[in-house]
């Protein structure tokens, strides 16, 4: 039986990680920095993004540039209107990726996708998180009526109309949690604000 190549075992281990490895997360799987460039020059390997690689002729990403906070930055969380995009509960067509980050964080390093960071408490970061498994990778975003909360939280930066628009579509989607909204805006302190749009809302 011939033996398998150093390339053919770095195809390998790419396939059984989902096909999507940093350069950190390729050496320590054994994959020597030299295999990973000569794969990129054959055209065997993509670079999403410094430092990131997908194996070629695997399924098409579905959010691909959701991909790299998840691989780069590890206590990222998709929010603001990424998150509405990802909930279906705004017509924006998100220019950037944006992401929650810890208060004490330095910005990340990442030339591709553009992203927008918000520096969070701690409070704010930790609370609301769900797990998505998507492209094989475990991306962090808000549950949907957190991510409404952080969009009135952060009107100032998104524009009020796009949170207006949210919260309307929210309530018209009928998968509706108003406790769970305003114990958010309880626990945020955006309770006297949210309260009379969202009865001008259910009333209209």
């Amino acid at each position: 039986m011939k033996k398998k190549s150093k390339l053919d075992l770095a195809i390998e281990i790419f396939r059984k990680a989902g096909g999507i490895l940093t350069m950190s997360e390729a050496l320590k799987l054994k994959i020597h920095r030299r295999e990973l460039y000569l794969l990129r020059d054959k055209g065997q390997l993509d670079l999403i993004c410094r430092g990131l690689y997908r194996l070629k002729n695997m399924p098409e990403l579905s959010l691909p540039d959701f991909i790299p906070v998840s691989k780069k930055i590890h206590k990222g969380v998709i929010c603001l209107i990424s998150a509405l995009a990802f909930h279906e509960i705004t017509t924006q067509i998100p220019h950037f990726v944006y992401v929650a980050l810890p208060q004490d964080a330095h910005k990340p390093v990442i030339s591709y996708p553009p992203m927008r960071f918000f520096w969070y408490s701690n409070k704010l970061l930790t609370m609301g998180v769900e797990i998505h498994k998507i492209d094989g990778c475990n991306i962090k975003i808000f549950d949907i009526e957190k991510t409404l909360i952080d969009c009135v939280k952060f009107r100032n930066k998104i524009g009020m109309d796009v949170v207006l628009e949210a919260l309307k579509m929210y309530w018209r989607e009928k998968k509706t949690n108003i406790d769970k909204l305003m114990e958010y805006a309880k626990v945020f302190r955006v309770e006297n604000f949210l309260k009379p749009i969202m009865e001008t809302i259910v009333s209209g």
